[in-house]
C-alpha cells in the first residue's frame, strides 16, 4: 500500500508541540493508509517519537523576502514556501498533503490526498470567495514538489517581486502561481470548513453551540478564537462569541490522547 506523506511547518512559539502531535494524530486516524508525518522546525522538543523533524532552512533570499513583508506587515508568512522545495523532504515518492497548526482533523484524508493528480490543491478561500476572488486558502494544501518546484524557485528568484504582488500573502502567492501554470484544483468546500464561517456564525452563536457540518474533514481556526481558546468557549467580540465546543474538545483533544497517550497529546 502507498504511504501518504503529510507535512506542517513550526517556527516560534506561537504554537506548543501538543499542536504537532495532536494534528500527527488526526491525520493517522483519518487517514485510509499508512501516513510519514513530517514537521519543518527549529526546535522539535515535546514531539511524539514517530514525527519526524525538517531543519528549519534560513533560505539565502530572506533578508529580501522579510524587508517586502515588512512593508506588507506580514514578517514571517512566507516561510511555508520552503517546503515546496524538490529534495526538502528526502526519499519522497508522489504528493504530500500540507496543515497549518491550527486545523483540527474531523473526517476521512484520503479523499483530499488523492483529488485531481498533478494539481495543487487547496480550499476556496473564503473572504476571497466572498469578494469574487480566484484565491485558496493555505491552511489545507495538497502538491508535489517534483511537479511543482517553481513555488519555491519563483520565490527564490525575485523574493521581493513576488510577496509584493501576492501583497504578502503565502495563500495568494501559492494559489495563483498554480492558477497562472494551469495546475490548480479547488478542494470541494463541504470537507474543508472554517470554525467562524461554517461551525459558529453570527449571529447563531449566540444561542446554539457550535455545529460541525455533516460531511467536514477539516476544521480550520484561521483567525480567533483558536482550538484551546473555542473548547469552553469564546467572548472575543461580539461577531466572535463562542459557546462551549464539545465535538473540539473529543476531536482534539481527547481522541488524540486515547491514541497517542496523555504525555503526548
Amino acid at each position: 500500500m502507498s504511504i501518504a506523506t503529510v507535512v506542517c511547518i513550526k517556527w516560534g512559539s506561537l504554537f506548543g508541540p501538543e499542536y504537532v502531535n495532536r494534528l500527527y494524530s488526526g491525520v493517522r486516524r483519518h487517514m485510509d493508509r499508512p501516513v510519514r508525518f513530517l514537521c519543518m522546525t527549529e526546535d522539535a522538543r515535546g514531539f511524539h517519537p514517530d514525527i519526524e523533524q525538517l531543519p528549519l532552512p534560513d533560505e539565502p533570499f530572506r533578508a529580501e523576502m522579510d524587508a517586502a513583508l515588512a512593508v506588507a506587515n506580514r514578517q514571517g508568512a512566507m516561510r511555508k514556501t520552503s517546503l515546496f522545495r524538490q529534495g526538502v523532504i528526502p526519499d519522497l515518492e508522489g504528493p504530500v498533503l500540507g496543515f497549518d497548526l491550527d486545523v483540527v482533523i474531523t473526517g476521512p484524508l484520503g479523499e483530499i490526498f488523492d483529488l485531481a493528480p498533478g494539481t495543487v490543491a487547496m480550499r476556496h478561500d473564503w473572504t476571497e470567495k466572498r469578494k469574487g476572488r480566484p484565491t485558496g486558502h493555505g491552511s489545507v494544501f495538497r502538491y508535489d514538489p517534483a511537479r511543482h518546484g517553481f513555488l519555491y524557485h519563483d520565490l527564490a528568484a525575485s523574493p521581493y517581486s513576488e510577496v509584493e504582488t501576492a501583497r504578502g500573502s503565502e495563500q495568494r502567492y501559492t494559489s495563483h502561481k498554480a492558477m497562472d501554470r494551469g495546475v490548480f484544483t479547488y478542494i470541494p468546500e463541504p470537507w474543508v470548513v472554517s470554525f467562524k464561517y461554517d461551525c459558529n456564525p453570527f449571529p447563531q452563536n449566540w444561542w446554539r453551540q457550535p455545529a460541525l457540518p455533516k460531511d467536514a474533514r477539516v476544521v480550520c481556526f484561521h483567525g480567533h478564537p483558536k482550538m484551546d481558546e473555542a473548547i469552553d468557549g469564546y467572548r472575543g467580540s461580539l461577531i466572535r462569541y463562542s459557546k462551549p465546543c464539545p465535538w473540539l474538545r473529543e476531536h482534539w483533544i481527547d481522541r488524540s490522547r486515547a491514541d497517542l497517550g496523555e504525555q503526548w497529546a
